[in-house]
């Protein structure tokens, strides 16, 4: 969002935030990515917290994919209906949990 501020998309800001409320934020950076032209300037914007939700690797594999143009059109085009392909790394809250109940 910070960045479509920037950059001046006004019309972009007021249909994110109109269809932010109805369907989830993860659904509207997915749509907002899978734009051919201003799809990697979103993706750019947001590697910063997919790297660090994914993990280094996992979030610039995931990050890569989506800046390059075809590809990254088609995988998130796909992950609207599919979910994520790359998954977020497991929180720390949730790891100890699940220690607790092997133990």
């Amino acid at each position: 969002m910070r960045l479509a501020k920037e950059s001046g998309c006004a019309v972009i800001m007021d249909m994110a935030k109109t269809v932010k409320g109805r369907v989830g934020w993860a659904v509207v950076k997915k749509v907002l990515k899978a734009i051919p032209i201003i799809g990697p300037v979103f993706t750019v914007g947001f590697a910063g917290h997919d790297i660090k939700k994914k993990g280094l690797v996992p979030g610039a594999v995931h990050v890569g994919l989506d800046v390059t143009p075809v590809v990254g059109t088609a995988k998130n085009v796909i992950e609207i209906v599919t979910g994520d392909w790359i998954p977020d790394k497991d929180s720390k809250t949730d790891t100890n949990a699940r220690q607790d109940l092997h133990d």
